[in-house]
């Protein structure tokens, strides 16, 4: 990671961006990018933060500025608390999920507000407290992290897939709402990433061939895919794409 000039950012300005879910894989990917690129950087975790410290040392280490926080966002509370404890925000990555596999027959209530409450609701709740300083400044960034399922749905992963779609509709909504503001609003989809969250089903080799098969380009992708692409999205040459849904996924949503 390469050394940062201080008070430097995309646009002359030093912007702060939280990233939620940024202990690891592609959050902490991004996390990473965006402290290139001269953001002030707050990460976020669940319960691993000895992970998030580890990823704002990195940062810090490189001559960057990066904080801590950790919540539940599984718990509504918690978005809430997370949002004031940010403060202002001109940059917000929503990449915290939490992805359940069950058959459909058998999904609880309390599987179904798990996710439905982390993917979805924590992410309303994040926007409402970061968009009125993105208006006060007339300037903001909004990238949600959703899923090639958006598109292509897992039949094992009924209330993942559906909050993934719920997200999307979101951000077509506050993008057209927002639009005025000087505020951009995004979605970026990845496909098959290589992640800790996919190592144990692609351990596999039946199971990882056929969801192989199933990618045009024939490969995983990784984090820094992502990370790519939010961080266009985020910088001025990004300020002209707004609600819009775009696939990191090897081209999985079209076959």
């Amino acid at each position: 990671m390469r050394a940062m000039n201080e008070g430097i950012s995309m646009t002359g300005q030093k912007k702060t961006a939280l990233i939620t879910g940024s202990s690891r894989g592609i959050g902490r990917a991004i996390a990473l990018g965006l402290a290139q690129d001269g953001c002030r950087v707050l990460l976020h975790c669940s319960q691993q933060r000895e992970r998030a410290e580890a990823v704002a040392r990195q940062i810090q280490t490189a001559g960057g500025e990066a904080g801590v926080l950790q919540a539940d966002l599984s718990q509504p509370d918690a978005a809430i608390r997370l949002g004031q404890e940010a403060g202002p925000l001109d940059i917000l990555v929503l990449n915290a999920s939490v992805q359940i596999r069950c058959p459909w027959t058998q999904i609880s209530v309390a599987m179904y507000e798990q996710q439905m409450n982390c993917n979805f609701l924590a992410s309303l709740l994040l926007i409402q407290q970061a968009v009125p300083h993105m208006q006060e400044q007339h300037w903001g960034r909004i990238v949600t992290i959703g899923s090639v399922q958006e598109r292509k749905p897992h039949p094992d992963m009924l209330v993942y897939s559906a909050s993934k779609a719920a997200q999307r509709n979101m951000v077509q909504s506050l993008a057209l709402q927002l639009a005025g503001a000087g505020i951009t609003v995004n979605d970026v989809a990845p496909g098959v990433i290589d992640t800790d969250r996919n190592k144990e089903a692609l351990a596999d080799p039946v199971y990882a061939a056929r969801v192989k098969a199933s990618i045009p380009t024939g490969d995983w992708g990784r984090p820094e895919d992502c990370a790519a692409l939010v961080r266009l999205l985020v910088s001025e040459a990004g300020h002209y794409i707004t609600g819009q849904s775009l696939y990191v996924d090897g081209g999985k949503s079209i076959q």
